[in-house]
């Protein structure tokens, strides 16, 4: 012990501050919790913790040397030329900033899964609701119905109810379709083809249509107009029972 506090009493050299720079702190304050931070806290094993005690223990020491600096009027800031080496490399640098990336996706994967879980529970918790509410309206106009079969109620109400929202919407559609009329493609037929009419017994004769025989020719009605007589009428084929006659009398 005595070796070595003279070893120590002869390399020891009493400098000026500014000529060691050297800045000693105890505990740093944590700025998220506003209270020291205790070691025995710290994992030495998890690197982000250990990080960023490193972190606000320089950051720490930069806010207290600083003023001492300026009274000393010693220049804090480097030129914009000034090139100096890293204390950790950039492929270390890159780890770091990997590994705080995929923990940030991993916790925002994670407040995802979180609220599917919430939105899925509110709607599970929806659909309990509306099938307690149906089967509580069932059962209230089964109730009034056995009722009214008893003779215990002449009400009718229950059968009002029955007709849902959507019914009323339908026969308000049907409605508003009535009153619009024909749509366009009906309005084109009836354009083109009529609006049609009787069709059952329209061919059927009247008296006025029996008495009208201004149209009758009397050629065309015996094969006399052109056309029917001739040699054109003389080719033509005799029928079947005449066929057969001339064969028995050419037998």
């Amino acid at each position: 012990q005595d070796g070595l506090k003279q070893c120590l009493a002869e390399f020891r050299q009493e400098l000026a501050w500014v000529e060691r720079l050297d800045v000693t702190l105890g505990q740093v304050v944590d700025p998220v919790s506003q209270s020291a931070s205790n070691k025995d806290a710290i994992d030495p094993e998890n690197d982000f913790q250990r990080e960023m005690s490193f972190y606000r223990q320089a950051q720490a020491a930069v806010l207290e040397a600083l003023p001492r600096l300026r009274k000393l009027q010693v220049p804090t800031r480097r030129p914009d030329d000034y090139f100096a080496e890293m204390a950790k490399s950039d492929q270390q640098m890159q780890k770091i900033r990997q590994k705080l990336k995929s923990k940030q996706e991993a916790m925002e994967r994670s407040e995802k899964a979180k609220q599917l879980r919430a939105m899925r529970k509110y709607g599970k918790k929806v659909q309990t609701e509306i099938l307690q509410r149906r089967q509580k309206e069932k059962k209230n106009m089964l109730n009034a119905v056995k009722k009214y079969q008893k003779g215990l109620s002449d009400k009718l109400d229950f059968l009002d109810e029955e007709q849902t929202p959507s019914q009323g919407n339908k026969k308000g559609s049907a409605s508003q379709r009535i009153k619009k009329g024909p749509n366009a493609k009906r309005r084109y037929k009836n354009q083109k083809f009529g609006f049609g009419g009787k069709k059952k017994g329209s061919k059927w004769n009247t008296k006025e249509s029996f008495n009208d025989v201004s149209s009758f020719r009397a050629k065309v009605a015996h094969n006399k107009g052109p056309g029917k007589g001739g040699k054109k009428a003389l080719n033509k084929r005799p029928g079947k029972r005449a066929r057969q006659k001339m064969k028995s009398r050419a037998r």
